[in-house]
C-alpha cells in the first residue's frame, strides 16, 4: 500500500469514526470501534473493519446499521475531505480482538496442564507415618 493510499485510509478510518460519534442516529449502531481502514488503489472502495461489543444478534443488527448508514457516511466524506470521487464504503466485522482472546485462553489451559504435569502429587497430607523423618510417627 502506498503512502498516499495509507493516509487516506487513516482519514476515513478518523472522520468515519467521527461521524459514528456525532452524526450517525441509527439505534442498532452501539459499542462499535472502528479498529481499521484499507482502501483500494485507485481510491474508490474503503473497506472500514469494525470491532462491535455485544452478542451476535447484536453484532448483526449493528452491522445492518452500519451498512444502511454507508451511504450517508459515502456522502460526508465526499463532502469533509474534499475528495474527488466518493469511495465506496464497505464494512467487516474486526474479530481478531476474539480471536487473540481465544489464543490466550488456549495458551492459559496448555501452561496449567504443563505446570499439573511437572507437580503430579503437589499437596501430599504429612501425616504421622509418612515417612518425613518426624518423631511425631513413631510410638
Amino acid at each position: 500500500m502506498s503512502t498516499r493510499t495509507e493516509r487516506l485510509a487513516d482519514l476515513i478510518r478518523d472522520e468515519v469514526a467521527r461521524l459514528l460519534l456525532r452524526e450517525v442516529k441509527d439505534p442498532r449502531i452501539g459499542f462499535v470501534t472502528i479498529t481499521g481502514a484499507k482502501v483500494t488503489p485507485d481510491l474508490r472502495q474503503a473497506r472500514l473493519f469494525v470491532s462491535i461489543l455485544g452478542d451476535e444478534a447484536a453484532r448483526d443488527a449493528a452491522l445492518e446499521g452500519l451498512q444502511h448508514s454507508a451511504h450517508f457516511i459515502q456522502r460526508a466524506l465526499f463532502r469533509n475531505l474534499r475528495l474527488r470521487h466518493s469511495p465506496v464504503v464497505l464494512f467487516e466485522i474486526d474479530d481478531s480482538l476474539e480471536r487473540g482472546d481465544r489464543i490466550e485462553r488456549v495458551l492459559q489451559t496448555l501452561h496449567a496442564a504443563e505446570e499439573r504435569e511437572e507437580d503430579p502429587n503437589p499437596e501430599e497430607p504429612a501425616g504421622p507415618g509418612s515417612g518425613d523423618g518426624s518423631p511425631e510417627g513413631a510410638a
